[in-house]
């Protein structure tokens, strides 16, 4: 095992020092007006004004050579380490739309990541080629009203094969993106094997094009009253929607093989980015306790808020430490060995960055529960993202038995 490096490395130092920049002058700034712009209008169609400003971030980016970080080990990346990646997934996380600007946002870069390792050439210039350009958006459908999905082995939408076509009939929720008018690619988690089959043999994975015939959008799911358009989560329902056979990816029985390889990375770039939440949480909250005033004195100097800044500031450091350690197992190559602490981190990172984040919208007070800060929207956003790619209780189920089996042959 090589030596364990989570610096800086001095290929990543200009690169996150221009990420930086480009967040904290030209995103920063104009990203309250961007999100604005939701409540006026067709909220699941982007404004002229949405466009403009979007487009305009997208193609500075792209112009500075700011552009599909994520994707490592492969040819088509920028040749970066996960560990290199992390810093930048963490600047890019202090901003609503800071992923999307450097094309490196979910569930993009999880499906790009299956068409990527598992999809034909055809596949690949079909959906990767534009998903790489930024010019259309994509969702993963995986989740169902119906089931326990946080146990995937659950997954019930049927897929039947018919000639040269498979038809689908199920129902679908919490399917991030695909209220999008871009989006315009799903990837589908079905159940294709009997239930006599190995449990993790029964299931697949498909490409269904959003413009299907027999897909209906039914409702987009609301996360505390928040409809989060116009990328939305829908509830979505399949009914005999076909879909050729070249569309089943890598083949029948292979879903769960497909599903490890996309969630593992997918799982860790959303610790990274709730990192950075963390980081504009308590730089929000240092910023208030100095400039506003109670009591005749700021109020930083009243009740713990001293502890409060100090924990938060140490809470961060752990967890980035965590986070990094996980990418840098992912670098290793055995996805394996990695699994364990990506679930820690998993577990690790929404939770710290939901305290610091409560604790800044404390220290704002009624303003801290209002739009008028940034708090609100992320605390919703990371309360979701303890259920997102598993909830909080199986990802320590993985852990626990991890470490239960230093202590037993049995299979635990």
């Amino acid at each position: 095992m090589s030596d364990m490096n989570l610096g800086i490395t001095d290929k990543l130092e200009p690169i996150l020092e221009a990420v930086r920049t480009m967040i904290r002058d030209d995103i920063l700034p104009i990203e309250e007006e961007y999100l604005a712009e939701v409540g006026t209008g067709d909220r699941w169609q982007f404004t002229p004004r949405q466009t403009e400003i979007l487009d305009g971030l997208k193609a500075k980016a792209r112009e500075k050579g700011l552009w599909n970080f994520w994707l490592t080990a492969s040819d088509r990346g920028y040749g970066l380490t996960t560990v290199e990646y992390a810093y930048l997934a963490e600047e890019m996380g202090k901003a609503h739309i800071g992923a999307e600007v450097f094309n490196c946002s979910a569930p993009d870069t999880g499906n790009m990541e299956v068409l990527e390792r598992y999809c034909s050439e055809e596949q690949k210039e079909r959906w990767l080629t534009p998903l790489l350009n930024g010019h259309i958006r994509s969702a993963y459908l995986m989740t169902e009203p119906d089931v326990a999905s946080s146990d995937a082995t659950n997954i019930s939408m049927s897929c039947v094969r018919d000639g040269d076509h498979y038809v689908l009939n199920g129902e679908k929720w919490w399917s991030s993106g695909a209220g999008d008018p871009r989006c315009q690619i799903y990837i589908v988690m079905v159940k294709t094997g009997d239930d006599e089959a190995p449990k993790h043999q029964q299931h697949s994975m498909v490409l269904v094009p959003a413009d299907s015939e027999g897909v209906e959008k039914l409702r987009a799911m609301q996360v505390y009253g928040h409809d989060d358009a116009p990328h939305g989560h829908l509830h979505i329902r399949f009914s005999n929607v076909r879909i050729p056979v070249e569309n089943m990816i890598l083949g029948e029985g292979r879903g769960f093989e497909i599903s490890q390889g996309r969630l593992g990375p997918g799982r860790i770039h959303h610790c990274m980015r709730a990192i950075g939440q963390s980081e504009r949480a308590l730089e929000l909250m240092c910023q208030r306790s100095l400039r506003r005033e109670a009591f005749g004195k700021p109020i930083a100097h009243l009740g713990a808020n001293y502890d409060i800044i100090a924990q938060s500031r140490m809470d961060i450091e752990m967890a980035r430490l965590l986070c990094l350690k996980a990418a840098w197992m992912m670098d290793q190559g055995d996805p394996r060995a990695a699994a364990p602490w990506i679930s820690q981190i998993k577990v690790i990172a929404p939770q710290v960055a939901l305290r610091v984040t409560d604790e800044a919208v404390q220290m704002f007070g009624g303003q801290g529960v209002s739009q008028d800060t940034p708090l609100a929207r992320s605390w919703t956003a990371l309360r979701t993202l303890r259920l997102a790619d598993g909830p909080d209780a199986v990802h320590r189920r993985q852990v626990a038995r991890t470490e239960l089996r230093k202590y037993t042959q049995e299979r635990v």
